[in-house]
């Protein structure tokens, strides 16, 4: 049964569409029609704009436990609909069923909470010398969201917008965009004031460039490629407003001569093919010692046999398919361009998956003898294909790992902790991971280079939406 959403979340109530064009949201495993929604002109942009802008004074002077409280409740609502939200996930993203309820559903459930905990602790005012230092919101926040990782991506800009006394308007993606009106269906039963958040569906060009662009704006929080954050930098320079970009990743996981082969390899698979590679942080380039070359091959080959890709939805497959026909497209055009440039094809490849016509599945793949410089090593693919690159020495590793434009994660495997973090300390990008460490949700989490400008999550995340005012006195 489709769903049909017709309308959007502006001021505290839901506004049917002006437009009757519809964009068509399909199910990720067998490619059949999931949702339509309303595609968003530029006036419903900026009427949310405008709620956003009328509604900030209130919201901004509403003590901080209350706006925590409202937090808290969304929390505890987006778990009630866990089960819910953990179906859409699998159907919009192509999350496994049995992954999406912890990471796609639970992560964002956490953040809201953790960010009402935060907001509650956070010292919004303390002395300095004959100055009191106060920290502020922001202001009107347009948050624009991507769909690898969908109400998550939405919980890190919103939750802190929103617990730092700021309003906010998302633009959701189009592609994975049902999880952001269940999440408005819960501000709104919680009773949040008018106007403090708002959503509008559409197109970036349209919807995304228009609440950039209203002279109300008065921050961007954008997730999404390079290229679309570069756009975004542009529009909001022209009012020089503030920006919080995270983007791209080309992640290196440096596996050293003393590593536990045993352990670091079949983790790598994991960090590489988790939804199913639509990860900005996934760890796509295995940078590995040449001596040990081929039994991590003989390692990665068995571990890949674990990754069978099965629908989302009835299978029990740890990789499904991919969002969209034309990501499929994409990641199958980047596999045949590995082979075309001279990497070593070892498992997987461009042809669907046997059984899996239907849907936008691919292999689980690997290519080996990869250089640095080819094609499928510098570009985000997005898709469960990894790159094993060979070194000769510690210190090539750690320049095949810096060199990319890139800079968003990345991981060392070595025999002790102390090695791994010394290396780790080598590697130019936001976060390292040493010996499997797990994700953390209160770290903060952005990148150097074109990876994008601030932080998410953790204290870090929050500190985006506050300004800094001194006030001097005798």
């Amino acid at each position: 049964m489709t769903i049909i959403r017709d309308s959007f979340y502006i001021n505290g109530q839901w506004v049917k569409a002006t437009s009757s064009e519809t964009l068509d949201v399909f199910s990720s495993g067998n490619g059949e029609l999931f949702a339509t929604i309303p595609a968003g002109t530029v006036d419903e942009a900026n009427a949310a704009v405008e709620a956003a802008a009328a509604a900030f004074t209130s919201w901004s002077e509403t003590p901080v436990k209350e706006r925590a409280e409202y937090l808290t409740r969304v929390s505890e609502k987006l778990a009630e609909r866990a089960d819910e939200l953990a179906l859409i996930f699998a159907n919009e993203v192509g999350m496994p069923l049995m992954l999406s309820k912890g990471v796609q559903a639970g992560m964002p459930t956490a953040t809201f909470a953790d960010v009402a905990t935060r907001a509650n602790e956070f010292e919004f005012e303390h002395e300095v010398g004959n100055s009191t230092i106060v920290r502020e919101a922001v202001g009107v926040v347009a948050a624009i969201t991507p769909w690898n990782y969908p109400l998550h991506q939405i919980a890190n800009k919103v939750a802190p917008a929103l617990a730092a006394g700021c309003t906010v308007v998302l633009k959701p993606s189009e592609v994975a965009p049902i999880n952001a009106f269940i999440l408005a269906e819960i501000m709104h039963e919680i009773g949040l004031p008018k106007g403090v958040f708002n959503l509008v569906t559409g197109l970036g060009p349209v919807v995304g460039e228009a609440i950039v662009a209203h002279p109300k704006t008065d921050m961007v929080s954008f997730t999404g490629s390079t290229r679309a954050g570069k756009r975004v930098m542009q529009i909001a320079a022209e009012m020089v407003k503030r920006v919080s970009l995270e983007l791209g990743g080309k992640s290196a996981n440096i596996i050293l001569e003393d590593a536990d082969l045993a352990k670091a390899i079949p983790d790598a698979l994991f960090k590489c093919y988790l939804n199913s590679g639509q990860t900005c942080s996934a760890l796509t380039r295995l940078v590995v010692p040449r001596s040990k070359l081929n039994e991590i091959e003989d390692i990665a080959i068995a571990a890949a046999a674990g990754f069978a890709p099965a629908d989302p939805v009835t299978g029990m497959s740890l990789l499904g398919p991919l969002v969209s026909a034309a990501q499929q497209q994409r990641v199958r055009d980047y596999i045949n361009k590995g082979v075309a440039e001279g990497a070593r094809l070892i498992v997987g490849g461009a042809d669907a998956p046997e059984g899996l016509e239907q849907g936008y599945y691919v292999q689980p793949t690997i290519f080996s003898d990869v250089l640095n410089s080819m094609t499928i090593a510098q570009e985000e693919i997005f898709g469960p294909v990894l790159s094993i690159i060979p070194y000769d020495t510690e210190e090539e590793a750690v320049a095949i790992a810096n060199d990319s434009l890139y800079g968003l994660a990345g991981g060392v495997w070595a025999g002790s902790e102390d090695k791994a973090r010394e290396v780790a300390r080598k590697i130019r990008t936001g976060q390292v991971e040493i010996n499997g460490g797990a994700f953390n949700l209160v770290a903060p989490f952005g990148g150097y280079k074109q990876s994008g400008i601030g932080r998410e999550l953790g204290q870090f995340g929050f500190e985006e939406f506050l300004e800094v005012k001194s006030i001097q006195h005798n």
